[in-house]
């Protein structure tokens, strides 16, 4: 028997990503496999932050660390259903964690491995959700493995009976997952500056082609506030983006330089160096992209590349600054783009009222405490919970899954939303998920800015949800009059949500 120890993989059916690697694996002949879903309780609660970028057990990556109350989930299913009396479509919503809920699955079968050897499993997702039936604002909708579930329980034993071998062989070299070591190369110029992870928070992939500087992110600073990255020198990165509103803007949605009315409202900017892509439909894969597509679009900046280069290189003093920040004074697009990157990359917040309770330094109020207890609680009101389910795509210490979902607005107003970057149908209506933290200071919300204050939204989550083709599952699986939580208890959410904002920022609290 050979055991290999501390090698982890995931998998996500969502987004393709449907392949792990095991490392140093001896040749052989082999009469069966095994693996567990799932991890052994040191590894299970060790801090989240120890893992690097693009590691299996990065939450990152996976978007399965339960945050606060510790651990992952190990198997998350999610999907919507159709009962034959019902008049709309339902959520389910099954997450396998926990402890007791480590799931081992094995099979006999002979694999010979010489060099790299690829090993095709299946899943039959039919075996592990057909055996039970689902019926309206029962028990049978959802479960987080809470202690005495019995739902949980069946579900982990029905997982491990529902995987089948298919097949091993020669793998081809583009199965391999690629690794997660850092060996890009390194940009010359400029003085190195560190980059200060928050106890709590998940290592982020920095871009290894665009290393930060003193120099270089003081160099960005200066840009995001020059007027002449856009077209007649009429506006800046910082027009739109307020730095005591989070770097955020008060108005619905943006005004360009040319006078012309967005459709979306300006995202806030901070924690950028976790997110593994920008802008309200996750269109940008990096920063640098974003602040391009800023500069360029004719709704919002307006600016000619060219014009830009040119007149910035006019300034001798800019040039100076561009020369220690990259080692020579040309003035580029892509240098502009670079500088505004590490600068954004150095927004960090960290340091909320609730941040200073975990650490000690301040208590919560009473009310705060019950805020927190409803958002990181399940709805799950057949089992005795009566929490507002908030953690499921705002849990952990980004306050973000960073992923895509329609949260119920309905009518997103001619927006293509995610459906525009994808070309798929079943992204209609899907928006990043924003991070909560500052978001007492960043008002208006949504992507359009629909909703003038916390109190709004807390009541959209609790009563005005739209059933909508493509709403995320943790949302249609409430029951059609909402959450139905009390005045009280909408108003210990806002509380709640207002410790989340950093000291630096709590004079600009508006309370509404």
């Amino acid at each position: 028997m050979l055991r290999l120890g501390g090698q982890h993989g995931f998998i996500d059916a969502e987004k393709d990503r449907m392949t792990f690697t095991l490392r140093n694996v001896p040749e052989g002949d082999y009469e069966g496999l095994e693996f567990q879903i799932g991890l052994p309780p040191a590894v299970n609660h060790a801090d989240p932050a120890q893992w690097p970028a693009r590691h299996p057990l990065n939450p990152i990556v996976n978007g399965l660390h339960w945050g606060w109350s510790g651990g992952y989930v190990f198997a998350a299913i999610e999907g919507r259903w159709r009962a034959a009396a019902a008049e709309e479509e339902r959520g389910f919503s099954y997450h396998l964690a926990t402890d007791a809920r480590l799931m081992t699955v094995g099979f006999n079968a002979l694999v010979s491995t010489a060099g790299a050897t690829r090993i095709r499993l299946a899943l039959d997702l039919g075996k592990v959700l057909g055996h039970h039936a689902l019926q309206p604002d029962d028990d049978s909708e959802s479960t987080h493995s809470g202690p005495g579930d019995a739902l949980a329980v069946s579900l982990s034993r029905a997982m491990e009976r529902a995987w089948f071998f298919l097949e091993s062989g020669p793998a081809p070299p583009a199965v391999l997952e690629p690794t997660w070591v850092d060996d890009a190369p390194r940009a010359v110029g400029g003085t190195p500056r560190a980059f200060v992870v928050p106890a709590g928070f998940p290592q982020p992939e920095l871009p290894a082609d665009n290393p930060l500087t003193l120099e270089g992110v003081a160099l960005g600073k200066l840009l995001f506030n020059d007027r002449r990255l856009s077209a007649g020198r009429g506006q800046s990165c910082a027009s739109c983006h307020e730095e005591q509103r989070a770097f955020a803007e008060a108005r619905r949605t943006s005004v360009g330089v040319d006078g012309i009315t967005g459709a979306r409202n300006a995202m806030p900017l901070f924690n950028l160096a976790w997110s593994p892509s920008y802008a309200w439909d996750g269109s940008k894969p990096r920063l640098r992209d974003q602040a391009r597509a800023a500069m360029i679009n004719p709704i919002e900046m307006h600016a000619d590349p060219d014009v830009v280069t040119a007149e910035l290189s006019r300034d001798a003093e800019l040039s100076r600054k561009f020369a220690t920040a990259f080692g020579t004074p040309v003035i580029s697009p892509s240098r502009i783009e670079l500088a505004l990157e590490q600068y954004l990359l150095t927004l960090v917040a960290a340091d909320s009222k609730f941040d200073r309770a975990a650490r000690g330094q301040a208590m919560l109020t009473e009310e705060e405490q019950r805020g927190f207890a409803l958002f990181a609680g399940e709805y799950d009101p057949a089992r005795g919970r009566q929490g507002a389910d908030c953690f499921h795509c705002h849990g952990g210490a980004l306050f973000t899954d960073f992923g895509f979902r329609d949260n119920g607005l309905g009518d997103t107003r001619g927006d293509a939303a995610r459906a525009g970057v994808t070309g798929r149908a079943t992204d209609t209506g899907k928006f990043k998920t924003p991070s909560l933290r500052n978001v007492a200071v960043t008002a208006p919300y949504m992507h359009d800015g629909r909703l003038r204050t916390l109190a709004d939204v807390v009541a959209h989550y609790d009563h005005g949800v739209w059933r909508t083709p493509t709403l995320d599952p943790n949302l249609a699986k409430h029951p059609s009059a909402g959450l139905q939580l009390t005045r009280e208890e909408q108003r210990a959410l806002v509380a709640f949500l207002r410790t989340l904002t950093d000291a630096a920022l709590e004079p600009a609290v508006v309370r509404k």
